[in-house]
């Protein structure tokens, strides 16, 4: 479970303003955090497959929200990827 402070910072981090916190950007960072926390849990717990279930749909949910970033705004896509350290 993410915390107040982690999905605080993650949406800090990409916020296009200070009450953004909805545009795709946020929601990959929030995404990208709770997608960490819950690979640590898998890795520690092999035997919950609710929780690699969750896991692959929130890295599908993701994946999605690139690419509509990608297709919409490619500068902002840049961004969000070298932020995050995500590959493409």
């Amino acid at each position: 479970m993410i915390t107040k402070e982690n999905k605080a910072n993650a949406i800090k981090q990409l916020a296009r303003s200070k009450a953004d916190v909805g545009s795709p950007e946020v929601q990959v960072s929030v995404l990208t955090a709770r997608i960490k926390e819950l690979t640590e849990h898998a890795k520690e717990n092999k035997q919950d497959l609710m929780a690699k279930r969750g896991l692959m749909q929130m890295v599908g949910k993701r994946k999605k929200l690139l690419k509509y970033l990608e297709k919409t705004n490619f500068e902002a896509y840049k961004t969000t990827i070298a932020a995050l350290g995500l590959r493409k």
